[in-house]
């Protein structure tokens, strides 16, 4: 019972973080009209490394090299999958750019199949083309562009997404501090983003109050508390299984613009809804959801 109720604390705490990170597309959307991408990462992220920092300050004094090097692989991924996704997002559609960067659901059995020859079941498989097939109706409703250099830098980063995923479980397993983790994982993602912005891209100036609140929000709770989340969640499920549940962002995304865009609901979204649905219950249940033992 206690290795259940761990089970399911582990998939509620993703689903957690899928939510309030399908509430930040719409606002990062607009906060790109008045502030550079790397700028916004850098400060998003300087954001979450105080934030977990004012929690993790004794356990940071001891820190062990493990949790320094598995800390820092994750940042590295993380800050390569967000520039290269956001940047994208300059070339390509929201929804395509959404459904792209879901590939990372299909890619972590097969990263993992390859780094620690750990062969991805049938059901997982299955379940992550389902999702994908999902994601593409929610995503690419009504959507016409052709494929772009704005897609192609979406599919990379869904390559940089799968592989901190893996990096993940394999450092913050039971022995692992999810909260060090995380702590080190944004620090080394802020300094890149910093040093990116500091080169690359002009100080922001004239930036509205609205767009210093999305930062803080984006910062505070997509980030360091999602992170946290994942981190924590991950500690109490398999990768193949979280990669999927992690695909609800963009339902919970598609639903935020409903409630506050008022897109319209099309038969399409519907299917994509219907996709994703049955892809997690089989990647949680297994074949047994299509033949009962």
């Amino acid at each position: 019972m206690k290795t259940q109720n761990r089970a399911l604390a582990g998939r509620a705490a993703l689903v957690t973080t899928a939510l309030l990170w399908g509430t930040s597309f719409v606002i990062l959307k607009t906060t790109l009209e008045s502030v550079g991408t790397l700028w916004i990462l850098a400060i998003r992220f300087t954001l979450a490394t105080q934030l977990l920092g004012l929690f993790a300050a004794k356990r940071l004094k001891g820190l062990s090299p493990r949790v320094l090097r598995g800390g820092s692989l994750m940042g590295l991924s993380l800050a390569a999958a967000y520039i290269v996704q956001t940047y994208g997002l300059f070339y390509t559609t929201p929804g395509k750019n959404a459904f792209l960067t879901a590939v990372y659901c299909v890619l972590v059995p097969f990263l993992a199949w390859g780094i620690y020859r750990r062969k991805p079941k049938a059901q997982h498989v299955l379940a992550a083309f389902l999702c994908l097939a999902g994601i593409g109706f929610v995503s690419l409703s009504g959507s016409e562009s052709p494929f772009n250099r704005g897609d192609a830098l979406t599919l990379l980063c869904g390559v940089f997404y799968a592989l901190q995923i893996i990096v993940v479980e394999q450092y913050g397993g039971e022995d692992g501090d999810a909260l060090c983790l995380s702590a080190v994982q944004f620090a080394v993602a802020a300094l890149v983003c910093w040093a990116g912005a500091l080169l690359f891209e002009p100080v922001p100036s004239d930036v509205p109050s609205g767009a210093w609140l999305s930062i803080a929000y984006m910062g505070f709770v997509c980030t360091g508390l999602c992170f946290f989340l994942e981190a924590w969640g991950m500690k109490r499920t398999p990768s193949s299984t979280a990669a999927v549940i992690m695909t609800l962002e963009s339902v919970f995304g598609t639903l935020t613009s409903i409630l506050f865009y008022h897109e319209r609901v099309t038969a399409k979204l519907l299917t994509g809804f219907a996709l994703i649905f049955v892809s997690v219950l089989l990647s949680e249940t297994g074949l047994g959801l299509i033949k009962k033992e």
